[in-house]
């Protein structure tokens, strides 16, 4: 008796072609791998992004001097893209309305993107008005009917945190957010 057979072990011989057909199916099950990984992580990344601290900016802006006149309010928040990180700078046109409601709008005008400000026209007072193709808005943000804008300015949502204004990262349209 041989030593194998002895110790209840018995030695199988691999063919060539057993070696070949178990290499390629271990190359094709790499590749396989590589192509199903990234799709999996994007179907699941959106899941496990965290969402709660990060996406309201602390403003300079205390709740109490917010008044019923649109005031800028600039706030800055950290970004990176990638392997980029920069430091964004967002604007918003913040004031509390008739009911006492804080409302933040963005200054972006929705007719070509350049930017609205408050009460700076003759012709407009008291009117958020964009000075690149004359579009007009009201108070609330509603576009001005035959102004260029084709709809409302968007808005940012709020949280109050100690008597401190937070500012989500981005405005939504109204009703969409």
């Amino acid at each position: 008796m041989s030593k194998e057979k002895q110790s209840g072990k018995e030695k199988q011989d691999i063919s060539r072609r057993q070696f070949l057909s178990y290499s390629i199916m271990g190359v094709g099950g790499f590749m396989a791998a590589a192509t199903v990984m990234p799709m999996l992580r994007m179907a699941i990344d959106p899941v496990l992004k965290a969402e709660a601290s990060g996406d309201f900016i602390a403003t300079n802006v205390k709740v109490d001097e917010i008044t019923t006149e649109p005031q800028r309010v600039d706030f800055n928040f950290e970004q990176k893209d990638g392997w980029y990180e920069s430091t964004v700078t967002q604007t918003a046109w913040v004031y509390k309305d008739e009911n006492g409601e804080i409302v933040a709008l963005s200054p972006i005008c929705k007719h070509l993107g350049c930017t609205v400000s408050w009460n700076s026209s003759d012709n407009y007072p008291d009117k958020f008005y964009c000075p690149c193709h004359k579009g007009v808005y009201d108070k609330d943000g509603t576009n001005v009917p035959g102004t260029p804008p084709r709809g409302p300015l968007d808005r940012y949502q709020y949280q109050i945190n100690d008597g401190v204004l937070y500012l989500s990262r981005r405005a939504s349209e109204v009703g969409g957010e």
